[in-house]
C-alpha cells in the first residue's frame, strides 16, 4: 500500500495510476483535528442514522457539510490534495460531494461500489471523479476502515467483485491522514467491530462538465460567500469555457462577491482560447 507523509505529487500520481489509490499520512495538525471533532461530531451525533445498508444503518452521514461546518474547508482545498486532483481532472473541476461519515459500533460492511458509477460511460475509462476520505480518527482493521481492491480502477464492464471479495484490503492510516482514489476504483466502508465510533470526512471532485452529486449552490447557499475564491469555484461559482455555469448571461461569482473582478477569474481568457480553437476543447 502506498502510504507516506512526504510523497511528492508525482509519486502520488504514480501510485494512483498503478493501484488506484494513495495515502498521504498525517497531513492535518492536531489543532485541525481538534477543530473538526469539536464542530463536526456534535452535528453528526444529532443527525439521523442511514436510511439503508448503503448509507449505513449504524452510520451518521452529514451531507452539505460546508453549509454546517467551516472547519471542513481546509480539507476541501488542501494543497496536497488539490495538487493531485489538478493533474487528474480538467481545469475548473467541481466539488461533487462533501460529507462526514460517522460509523458507530456494530456497523456492517457496505456493498462494494465505485464512486462515479452513475456516469453512463463504459469502462475501462478515465475517472470522471476523484474521491478523498480524511481520517478524523485512526482507521483500523476493526473500526470500519475503508476497504479497497487495488488495481480495480482499470477493470472493464465485465469485471465485477464478489460480494465479500478477498482482494479487498483495509486502508489503515492514522488520524489526520487522507486516502485519495479514482472514482473508478471498487471499494466499500468496512464493518465497525470495535467498541468505539470512527469518523471521516469525504470531499469528492468531478470533471467540470459532469453533474455534481450534491447541488452545491443550493446546499451551501449564502454561506458560500464566507469561503475562499477556490472553494466558491469548486462549489460552482465558476465558468467552464466558454460559458458552462453562467447565470443570466454573466459569471456566477458576481452574485456573491461584491468585489468581483472579471480579470481575476481567468474565465475571459479561457473563453477566448476556446473560440480560437474553433469552438471546442479537443483541438490543441
Amino acid at each position: 500500500m502506498a502510504a507516506a507523509r512526504d510523497l511528492t505529487t508525482d509519486e502520488a500520481l504514480a501510485a494512483l495510476d498503478e493501484q488506484g489509490f494513495v495515502v498521504l499520512e498525517r497531513v492535518l495538525t492536531a489543532a485541525q483535528l481538534d477543530a473538526l471533532r469539536e464542530e463536526v461530531l456534535p452535528i453528526a451525533e444529532r443527525g439521523p442514522l442511514g436510511r439503508n445498508p448503503f448509507e449505513g444503518e449504524r452510520t451518521h452521514r452529514v451531507y452539505a457539510l460546508l453549509a454546517k461546518a467551516e472547519s471542513a474547508a481546509p480539507l476541501v482545498e488542501h494543497p496536497r490534495v488539490l495538487d493531485i486532483v489538478d493533474r487528474l481532472l480538467e481545469p475548473n473541476y467541481l466539488l461533487t460531494a462533501c460529507q462526514a461519515i460517522h460509523l458507530l459500533p456494530g456497523e456492517t460492511p457496505q456493498a462494494l461500489h465505485f464512486d462515479d458509477g452513475f456516469y453512463s460511460i463504459p469502462r475501462p475509462r478515465p475517472s470522471v471523479s476523484i474521491s478523498t476520505i480524511w481520517a478524523v480518527d485512526d482507521f483500523t482493521a476493526g473500526n470500519g476502515a475503508t476497504e479497497v481492491i487495488p488495481g480495480s480502477h482499470r477493470w472493464g464492464e465485465d469485471e465485477l467483485p464478489e460480494p465479500d471479495d478477498r482482494r479487498a484490503q483495509p486502508v489503515l492510516m492514522p488520524a489526520g491522514s487522507v486516502v485519495v482514489f479514482h472514482g473508478t476504483m471498487w471499494h466499500r466502508g468496512g464493518a465497525n467491530r470495535s467498541g468505539a465510533s470512527r469518523c471521516a470526512l469525504s470531499p469528492q471532485y468531478c470533471q467540470p462538465w459532469a453533474r455534481q452529486q450534491e447541488n452545491m449552490i443550493l446546499a451551501v447557499g449564502a454561506r458560500a460567500s464566507r469561503y475562499s475564491e477556490r472553494i466558491r469555484a469548486l462549489l460552482g461559482y465558476s465558468i467552464h469555457p466558454p460559458f458552462m455555469g453562467f447565470v443570466d448571461g454573466v459569471h456566477p461569482a458576481r452574485w456573491i462577491d461584491e468585489q468581483y473582478d472579471p480579470a481575476g477569474t481567468g474565465a475571459g481568457v479561457e473563453s477566448a482560447r476556446f473560440w480560437e480553437r474553433g469552438g471546442h476543447l479537443t483541438r490543441p
